[in-house]
Order: structure tokens, then C-alpha cells, then sequence
């Protein structure tokens, strides 16, 4: 691991407790960060061990970074349309004519965009595929990853208070939500490996 890939990490884990600061809702906040705290580990943990590529290791910190400001809001709550009003004059939801908060939508869409080079490195490196190959498998590993997710989120919601629970998955009222979160990841997926199926990962690589 390099020394920026080491600060950058480390900036990032320092983020989780600074988002506390003023939280608007800080009871849901634990809840929502465990998992941005074990990708965190898991991701030092793999470059210390195994070493990845700057491709990948971006792809995790920028899909770290999306969940840590969506846990902030608890996804639900993210204040895009107070940004947008501020450089703008006017909101998303005005210009796109939507009724709930999409924050989560982006980050069922990235965790396809993002996920595919994560996805098609490991499978050129433990499985032996060739580039295309890699690249077609990422989406069936996103889509396999997401449905398994969506699947935690369904039992959060039958084993949790009905309050947490709609915090944690924020569904918003859209009996749909789990479709619609699936297939933006695919779509996400689809168009990342379009991008990264002539990418050639070096075996053995650490962290170039």
C-alpha cells in the first residue's frame, strides 16, 4: 500500500466519527456504518495483504465515500436539492419531477459502475479469466451481490423495529425498492464492463 493510498484510507475512517458531528439523526448512525467500518478494514486488510490495483482501490474508497455521506442523512434525508438550490436557484426534484429522495438510487447505480473493475479484477487474478470474460462475470457478480444485499435489507426489515428498519433500507413507501435498486445496479454494471473488458490486470499485482 502506498503512503497516499494509506492517508487517503485513513482520512476515510476518520470521516465515520466525524460524521456525528451535528447528525440529524445520530440513533441510526451505528447501525448504518457498520458495514462502511468493515469495508474499511477489509479494504486495508486486502491491499496489506494482496495489494490491488488504483482502479479498484478507487472503486472501493468512492463507493465508501457515497455510503458514508448517504449514513450521514440515512440515505432518505440526503439534502442534494438544498445543493442544488444553493448553485442553481432551483432542485432536482423540480427539474426531474421526483417525489422521494434518489440518493440511494445513485448508490445502487454505483455500486454497479464501481463494482464491475472490483469484480472483473478478482476473477482475472483467482479465476484466470481472460479480460472479456472478466468483464461479462462482473455483472452477474454485482447482480449476485445485490440481491444477496437486497435480501439482508428484507430481513433488517423483519427482525428490527419497524422504525430502524425503514431508516436502514429507506424505502420510502416504494413497494418496488428492491427491484428498482437491483436493476439500477445492473444497468451500472452492464455499462462499466462495456468500459473495462480490454482492461488486463497483472497477476500478482500490489497495488499498481
Amino acid at each position: 500500500m502506498t503512503p497516499t493510498q494509506r492517508l487517503l484510507l485513513a482520512f476515510t475512517a476518520l470521516a465515520i466519527p466525524l460524521s456525528f458531528i451535528r447528525a440529524p439523526y445520530p440513533s441510526e448512525l451505528v447501525l448504518q456504518h457498520a458495514p462502511t467500518l468493515v469495508g474499511i478494514i477489509a479494504l486495508a486488510v486486502v491491499m496489506q495483504r494482496f495489494g490491488i490495483s488504483r482502479l479498484s482501490f478507487g472503486c472501493v474508497l468512492a463507493f465508501l465515500w457515497l455510503h458514508i455521506i448517504g449514513a450521514r442523512w440515512i440515505y432518505s434525508y440526503v439534502p442534494y436539492d438544498e445543493l442544488a438550490t444553493w448553485l442553481t436557484g432551483s432542485t432536482l426534484s423540480e427539474w426531474f419531477g421526483w417525489r422521494r429522495n434518489h440518493y440511494d438510487r445513485l448508490v445502487h447505480l454505483a455500486s454497479g459502475v464501481l463494482g464491475a473493475p472490483i469484480a472483473s479484477e478478482v476473477l482475472q487474478r483467482m479465476a484466470g479469466m481472460k479480460p472479456r470474460h472478466a468483464a461479462l462475470m462482473s455483472v452477474a457478480v454485482v447482480l449476485a451481490v445485490g440481491a444477496i444485499y437486497e435480501i439482508f435489507e428484507w430481513q433488517i426489515a423483519v427482525l428490527l423495529a419497524p422504525s430502524y428498519a425503514e431508516a436502514y433500507n429507506g424505502q420510502q413507501g416504494d413497494v418496488w425498492d428492491p427491484q428498482k435498486d437491483l436493476a439500477l445496479a445492473g444497468m451500472g454494471a452492464v455499462v462499466s464492463a462495456l468500459l473495462v473488458r480490454r482492461w488486463e490486470v497483472a497477476p500478482g499485482l500490489r497495488g499498481a
